[in-house]
């Protein structure tokens, strides 16, 4: 079964929003720099990602990345593939390494 891995919004300041969320939630941060941060929540992940690097999106864990195009290697080592679904909303489909 498929898991969402994270979610990411966009924002203006990575640095403000972080702030605002470890003040207004119970949430960690994984990785922070200067266009995107990482923070875990208990149960997921949330993404925090600056205008024009990513879009905002869902995050599902998958292997078969290959089946939806050519995956993307990311500074922490996972593979992603973006697709878009009928509504229009842009999906990343991530593998991490084992």
């Amino acid at each position: 079964m498929d898991s969402i891995d994270h979610i990411a919004v966009q924002t203006d300041s990575i640095i403000d929003s972080v702030k605002w969320y470890k003040e207004m939630f119970s949430c960690e941060v994984e990785y922070e720099d200067d266009s995107w941060a990482l923070l875990k929540f208990e149960n997921t992940k949330l993404a925090l990602v600056i205008p024009n690097q990513h879009p905002p999106h869902i995050a599902v864990k998958r292997d078969n990345l290959e089946s939806f195009g050519s995956p993307v290697k990311h500074r922490d080592g996972s593979e992603s593939v973006y697709v878009k679904s009928p509504g229009n909303n842009t999906f990343e489909l991530i593998r991490y390494p084992k």
